[in-house]
């Protein structure tokens, strides 16, 4: 369990200092101080000086801990696996193609397609490709690693709304009026999947495509 904690430990560096430097006051402070540019590359070198070390403790403790399940990987579930992690490509893909007023330097809450199908598009194809990780990874260190992609998607994606919500207020508040946090569960989901775009649907396969190719020499 000891692997365990120190992943679930680092997850919480990573994802507070994410947190601390995108707070209103913090964030406020330091783009006065240094520029927003300059803010930007701060925080860009912050999240892989946390994100690096997570990265390399779970690949030197992978499968580490107790069994805490075992999903038989048949078909069914391995067809429904890279389904959900072609998904999750999608999702993201369309979250940099139509970049979420929540993203930084986005200055209005305008309304893509996409976004009838979440409004954090980019935190949710993360939250979902940890979830098709966590099913056939059932050890604790792997739990708490893929595990933490899921809760920092969440966590991320609420942080966000209620920063926004206190910096633009009722335009904001309309936004997430319009559009559902949890992915699919809004009443225009259908809309969003039409007008999600070409682009990023092969994209997103593509990306899918070329790690799961790769994946046994990269991941293994």
């Amino acid at each position: 369990m000891q692997a365990a904690l120190s992943i679930i430990a680092l997850w919480v560096v990573f994802a507070g200092s994410h947190m601390v430097l995108s707070a209103v006051p913090v964030r406020s402070r330091l783009v006065t101080a240094l520029g927003e540019l300059p803010f930007r590359g701060l925080y860009s070198l912050v999240a892989f000086a946390t994100f690096i070390p997570l990265v390399w403790v779970y690949f030197q403790n992978k499968h580490a801990g107790p069994l805490l399940w075992a999903v038989p990987l048949n078909p069914l579930v391995l067809g429904l696996l890279y389904f959900g992690n072609a998904l999750a490509f999608i999702l993201m893909a369309g979250g940099y193609l139509s970049p979420s007023p929540a993203m930084v330097g986005m200055s209005s809450a305008r309304h893509r397609p996409i976004h009838d199908l979440t409004r954090h598009p980019l935190f949710m194809g993360i939250g979902l490709w940890g979830i098709m990780h966590l099913v056939p990874n059932g050890f604790a260190g792997d739990a708490a690693f893929f595990g933490g992609f899921v809760a920092f998607a969440l966590i991320g994606s609420w942080h966000q709304d209620a920063r926004l919500v206190n910096t633009r207020g009722d335009e904001y508040r309309q936004f997430m009026q319009d559009t559902p946090f949890i992915p699919f569960s809004g009443k225009h989901t259908f809309r969003g999947l039409r007008g999600l775009g070409l682009r990023a649907v092969l994209i997103g396969i593509a990306a899918a495509g070329v790690i799961r190719y790769f994946h046994a020499a990269w991941f293994t």
